[in-house]
């Protein structure tokens, strides 16, 4: 599953799994392009990247704007050339019950979380097709399959993107262009460190495979989506859950 040379977009690549998706992208010899609305922090990743042998480039933006999207791209192949991979990554929660939902909750989750990738991968269609090639992955999640109490927007946004992915799917794979999806389960990040342990005693037990999935997990079927060892899969969603959905 080697991604010597290849061109790779990570949006939301600061930290979490977005962050270790690039590095591990990196570490497969792939050129990486950070995003993320942080300047401070992209910078920071590209650092680390570039200390470890890689090549990397960072782009600050917020793919809710459809001209940062585009401006993420046209950086891309100024810098590099080309783009093989689009990794849409980047999302927000903002959880509440549905009766003490804010509308402004609702809409920066849709705005980012779904409409984000949508902005990305308009953005970048035209080059894919130039180049006859390209492979899309987005990460969406366990609860747009499921739902979760007080995560009404995260999970529409996430569902979505699971409709949107087989859309795109299917009017590109005739130029060669694959979109996929990742379901992560519950995975160890900032976002989980927070849960107290009786609310992650409850968790485990839906899991069967007793554990939270570490961002390498994710990262793994990412690279393997990339690859050319993917390049007859198209239209799927892949859960890394520990078995957590079963379909």
């Amino acid at each position: 599953m080697n991604l010597n040379e290849k061109v790779a977009i990570v949006t939301g690549s600061t930290k979490g799994i977005g962050k270790e998706i690039a590095l591990a992208f990196a570490r497969q010899g792939a050129k990486v392009v950070v995003s993320g609305r942080s300047a401070e922090r992209a910078t920071q990743v590209c650092e680390e990247i570039k200390a470890a042998g890689g090549s990397a480039v960072a782009v600050v933006g917020d793919v809710a704007q459809m001209d940062d999207a585009q401006a993420l791209i046209d950086k891309t192949v100024e810098t590099y050339g080309r783009v093989d991979v689009l990794v849409n990554n980047a999302g927000i929660t903002r959880d509440n019950l549905l009766m003490r939902m804010k509308e402004s909750d609702w809409d920066e989750v849709i705005n980012i979380n779904l409409k984000g990738t949508f902005n990305c991968i308009k953005s970048i269609t035209r080059q894919l097709m130039k180049q006859r090639s390209g492979r899309i992955i987005n990460i969406t999640s366990v609860v747009g399959q499921m739902g979760n109490a007080g995560q009404a927007n995260y999970s529409a946004s996430k569902a979505g993107i699971i409709g949107l992915t087989k859309s795109v799917a299917k009017e590109l794979a005739s130029r060669n262009i694959t979109c996929n999806a990742i379901a992560p389960g519950f995975i160890e990040t900032d976002m989980t460190g927070v849960l107290d342990e009786k609310t992650r005693e409850a968790l485990l037990g839906q899991i069967p495979l007793g554990r939270l999935g570490q961002v390498d997990d994710v990262a793994k079927a990412a690279i393997f989506l990339a690859s050319d060892d993917a390049a007859y899969i198209t239209g799927q969603t892949i859960n890394v859950d520990g078995g957590m959905v079963m379909q």
